[in-house]
């Protein structure tokens, strides 16, 4: 009743504030327990699919191997690209072998590194912003506060403690929508890059693989 009366005594600024945030955290939230799911299964992949392709008798067959483990396109899209033929006619064909495998790993890691980052600027961002948008409800709650007392009457500690205790609930807010978004920012980050090194290590070894 409290947040449904204060609702319909704020203005426009004060709501605004507080669907911005309340949106961040809803996006924040959908984000985290997404990533929780998808970057889990991504490292199951990554590591028995990377076995069951070395135990393959060739890439190929490792290639098909690692497709039963692969189920979210992490691994198969680089052994793919460093298998498929270049357009004959085309600079990439006549370039060295070496380097044409090497460029196309390149670019195949880029993306599969790309899809594992996915979320990671947003979670980036509400955690920057979220602080700094309830700090802006509560100085204009406190702002406008401060009008009302000027309005007329007594300035008195009851007139003054109900409205700004009441924006200062603004900066709590976004602190509660920024600390989970950078908690989980760094803790997801430090998965990513466990997932990027395995995935270069494959990329190095499958290209020595293919070129000697």
């Amino acid at each position: 009743m409290a947040l449904l009366a204060w609702w319909n005594q704020a203005d426009f600024i004060a709501r605004a504030v507080a669907v911005l945030l309340l949106s961040m955290s809803v996006a924040s939230w959908v984000l985290i327990v997404w990533r929780l799911s998808v970057l889990p299964r991504a490292g199951a992949a990554l590591t028995l699919g990377t076995a069951a392709f070395w135990q393959s008798p060739d890439a190929r067959a490792g290639r098909e191997a690692a497709r039963r483990y692969d189920t979210l396109g992490v691994l198969v899209p680089m052994i793919d690209a460093a298998l498929a033929p270049e357009p004959s006619g085309s600079l990439a064909a006549e370039a060295d072998p070496a380097l044409r495998v090497t460029r196309a790993l390149r670019e195949a890691l880029h993306r599969s590194l790309a899809n594992l980052q996915r979320g990671q600027v947003v979670l980036a961002t509400i955690g920057a912003t979220a602080p700094f948008v309830g700090l802006l409800g509560t100085v204009w709650g406190i702002h406008q506060a401060l009008l009302a007392l000027g309005a007329g009457g007594a300035v008195t500690i009851e007139r003054v403690a109900a409205p700004v205790g009441e924006a200062l609930v603004m900066t709590a807010a976004g602190l509660a929508v920024a600390i989970p978004a950078v908690l989980a920012y760094n803790a997801l980050g430090r998965r990513i890059a466990e997932l990027e090194g395995a995935l270069e290590g494959f990329a190095h070894d499958l290209r020595e693989l293919l070129t000697h």
